[in-house]
């Protein structure tokens, strides 16, 4: 038995021995770690080893996490030099350096530096970090010499020497799978103040815009670059990023991708996988300076164009302009006064403030409040801005890659020709007291006529934001169709007497609200539908407004404004938003709200920042708003309505976060006992939609039911229903089912709100949720149903059946199929099926 157990512990110490060297913490001088052999931090966060692509021989020195399946490399040292088969090794040179060695003992790859000592040894940290020392002094790191990746915690340095070609720029992998160097780089600006630069070869494709001490502020969607990255002090005079992550466990990395898109990626530890948090550039206003010079681009769904020359120029060549081909920017319609050697007379020149902008590349900085003197005072000066925590901002030449953004930015002051500035401002009264003045003389010919046609019978309510001689009642008895049709004119907008008989509706003046909302400013819009803007307004009272204005391209938005205004002017409730009135001028449309200062749901619910303000009970009170709101369409109204568009955006917070229902274009009007329709117009927004409705055209309340399932579900976890969709559950129902079905139902609650939020309760909504957005209609409670299952624990809920599908059915024999489409959540659309 002696020779037996002897070999049995030999056997044990090889097997003990193996695994050591195949898992080494430390390279020291004189071992090596083959193909087949890993080195790993303390705490086994990351590991480096080999690796290459399935189908090639070439093999890399790499790193990457190592309780993450799949192999995500954070860096890679010989990129460019790949060894052919499993036949290399790493470890410490004779002279010190880290060195990466092929099958013929040959480097390829090399640290690369000098030090005075031979007791050097590489260590790879717990946050990714390879670092070579000597004599416990740090001689080269990898944070330092990145590849495509920066990680938390690396120190990228601003300033000259962060030019293209140093040690601190981002290079992209070739392709998914070869990582030798791509075609495009990220760091920060070496040309002056600090921002994040994209290059694609040596032009610039994409910039974050300027740091403020705060946030970069060229970026439309701020993500983690509103909160984690600082700019720090190095004690030698330099300055340096550093980025930490909220949570200091989160795994967290950015990255340069082959296709040019700087990305941001953080680990899903329930979902096991990589949540893409943000990526640049996100819309076609991203692509650096994509209108040329002196020109703005913006992204949106107004009828304006992508780009437009700032006020005071022009097209530089009309022709290539007008076919869409923006590159040549714009020209000064009018010279300076300082371009026309200071003729006499001619008045000094001026500024006009263009607002919510991405301020122009190659800003230079002055440390002076009196930065339009600074401007003035010199020729070729074109611009200034003043912004916090920069300064004063002074552009010299031309103004390159401008964006309008639709909320936040900064104003840029331009500089204008003195006859510029006046004439728009000439202009711009000459138009308004034309239009008042039109407005007024309608306005008295149609009261003439109304006190004609109706003799004393009128009952006068003024609209509240007109006064004296713009008052224009407007009232709807028996014979309004008459006088709807006679005053919209072209919009022929004509409605029965029936569908607003009773109260008086005030009829807004369209010159009044023009006022109210600062001419339908960019300041002043506050969202963009499928109807049209909305912009934010204020009355002579100080009310404040809501002004929805119907697109004049919009082919859908005079049938969908009509029905507003019938639904709208008759619904009374809480829970439901309140329309003042309207105003109709021609072939303007307009429909007037009562404001909601906290904006819709979706504004909130989906920010990272601001989703924090909806805790347990606001999210809970808000669900049950909803639903209250709901159930007053489809049963205690006059009115039986069925919506037909119930999603986040269209619910509205007041300034206690009431929830009210709103945007009623697209809704039904059921009568008696109807219970069902159908349609060959189906609309509505992807991801709410009833699969009968969406595939069959088959619209009920229970339609209204199934939206609403899919809004509870993204309220409890504050996720958008699409936001699943390159995943294995397709949609949030697919995942919340798959938690349900697997007694996880609380991981699905949001993780800011999961331990404050009272289990039971939290699994009862979900549970509801779950009812709702069953396949088959007659299986979803109807909203009395919900309502009491919300209020009453008491009430004992059915099981729900498994979804089959988790946003339409099978579009089988069908014209259309709604799984193909390429659209946001919040993209209202319109199809006609075959049937």
């Amino acid at each position: 038995m002696a020779p037996v157990t002897v070999s049995f512990y030999v056997f044990l110490f090889s097997l003990l021995s193996f695994h050591i060297a195949a898992n080494r913490t430390r390279i020291t001088r004189g071992v090596f770690i083959r193909d087949n052999e890993t080195l790993v931090s303390r705490d086994l966060n990351f590991v480096m080893g080999f690796f290459g692509s399935h189908n090639s021989s070439s093999r890399y020195v790499g790193i990457w996490y190592y309780k993450i399946p799949g192999q995500t490399v954070i860096w890679v040292a010989n990129r460019d030099k790949p060894i052919n088969g499993t036949g290399g090794s790493l470890g410490i040179g004779n002279d010190g350096n880290l060195v990466v060695l092929d099958a013929g003992k040959n480097p390829v790859w090399s640290t690369n530096v000098s030090f005075d000592s031979n007791n050097s040894f590489a260590s790879l940290r717990d946050d990714g970090n390879l670092v070579l020392s000597s004599e416990q002094k740090e001689v080269w790191q990898s944070f330092e010499n990145p590849t495509d990746t920066y990680m938390p915690g690396m120190k990228v340095p601003v300033g000259a020497s962060t030019g293209q070609g140093c040690h601190y720029v981002f290079t992209s992998w070739k392709s998914d799978t070869f990582p030798s160097k791509g075609n495009y780089t990220m760091g920060v600006d070496p040309e002056g103040l600090p921002q994040i630069v994209v290059w694609e070869g040596e032009n610039r494709r994409w910039r974050s815009g300027y740091w403020d001490g705060r946030m970069f502020q060229g970026l439309s969607i701020m993500g983690n670059y509103l909160y984690g990255f600082t700019l720090n002090r190095d004690g030698k005079g330099g300055k340096y990023f550093i980025y930490n992550p909220l949570k200091g466990n989160d795994k967290v990395r950015f990255q340069i991708m082959s296709d040019g898109y700087e990305t941001e990626f953080r680990w899903n530890e329930d979902e096991k996988r990589w949540n893409q948090i943000q990526r640049e550039p996100l819309h076609e206003c991203d692509i650096y300076n994509k209108c040329g010079s002196f020109a703005a681009c913006r992204s949106s769904t107004s009828d304006l164009p992508v780009c437009t020359c700032i006020r005071g120029f022009k097209p530089k060549h009309m022709d290539q302009w007008q076919n869409g081909n923006w590159s040549a920017g714009c020209t000064r319609m009018t010279p300076l006064k300082a371009q026309m050697n200071a003729i006499s007379g001619v008045p000094n020149d001026g500024f006009f403030d263009h607002r919510s902008l991405k301020l122009p590349d190659f800003a230079r900085v002055f440390s002076t409040e009196l930065c339009e003197t600074v401007c003035l005072n010199n020729y070729s000066c074109t611009a200034y801005a003043n912004v916090n925590g920069i300064g004063c901002m002074v552009w010299y030449g031309d103004l390159i890659d401008i964006q309008h953004f639709q909320g936040g930015g900064n104003t840029l002051h331009i500089r204008l020709a003195h006859s510029d500035l006046d004439d728009g401002g000439k202009k711009n009264m000459i138009v308004i007291i034309i239009s008042a003045v039109m407005a007024g003389l309608i306005c008295l010919g149609i009261f003439v006529w109304l006190v004609w046609r109706f003799k004393g019978k009128l009952k006068v309510s003024p609209a509240s934001c007109c006064k004296n001689s713009d008052v224009l009642p407007v009232f709807y008895g028996s014979n309004n169709r008459d006088v709807s049709a006679e005053f919209s004119a072209s919009a022929d907008l004509s409605l029965e007497g029936s569908q607003l008989s009773g109260p008086e509706f005030p009829l807004f003046n369209f010159s009044c609200i023009s006022i109210a909302t600062n001419n339908f400013s960019e300041e002043n819009k506050l969202g963009q539908g499928g109807f049209g803007p909305v912009y934010k307004g204020k009355l002579p009272d100080g009310e404040q407004i809501a002004v929805k204005r119907l697109s004049r391209r919009s082919g859908q938005g005079l049938e969908e404004f009509k029905n507003e205004m019938v639904l709208i002017a008759k619904l009374q409730h809480r829970n439901l938003v309140r329309l003042m009135g309207c105003s109709i001028q021609g072939e303007e449309k307009l429909l007037v709200y009562e404001y909601m200062p906290n904006k819709s749901l979706d504004c909130v619910l989906f920010d990272p920042v601001k989703q924090t303000q909806l805790d347990w009970t606001r999210r809970s009170e808000i669900i049950e708003g909803i639903a209250r709101g709901l159930l007053y369409l489809h049963r205690d109204s006059r009115l039986r309505i069925i919506h037909r568009d119930l999603k986040a955006s269209n619910i509205l917070l007041d300034e206690n976060m009431n929830p009210k229902i709103s945007d009623f274009g697209l809704a039904r009007i059921f009568g008696g006992n109807q219970n069902e329709a159908n349609t060959n117009r189906v609309v509505g927004t992807y991801g709410y939609m009833a699969p009968e409705y969406a595939m069959e055209g088959l619209f009920s309340v229970k339609s209204d039911v199934y939206s609403f399932g899919v809004l509870l579900l993204e309220i409890l976890s504050g996720r958008r229903n699409t936001s699943f969709r390159n995943t294995d559950d397709s949609s949030l129902i697919g995942y919340a089912w798959h938690l349900w079905n697997e007694h996880r139902a609380m991981e699905l609650v949001d993780s800011c709100i999961r331990d404050s939020s009272p289990k039971n309760k939290a699994l009862r909504c979900i549970h509801i949720g779950m009812l709702c957005v069953q396949d088959s209609a007659a299986h979803r409670p109807n909203m009395s149903a919900v309502v009491l299952m919300l209020e009453s624990e008491a009430t004992s809920l059915p099981m729900p059946m498994q979804p089959l599908i988790t946003s339409m059915r099978r579009c089988e024999g069908r014209e259309f199929c709604m799984d193909g489409l390429d659209v946001s959540n919040d993209l209202t659309i319109t199809m006609v099926v075959g049937r």
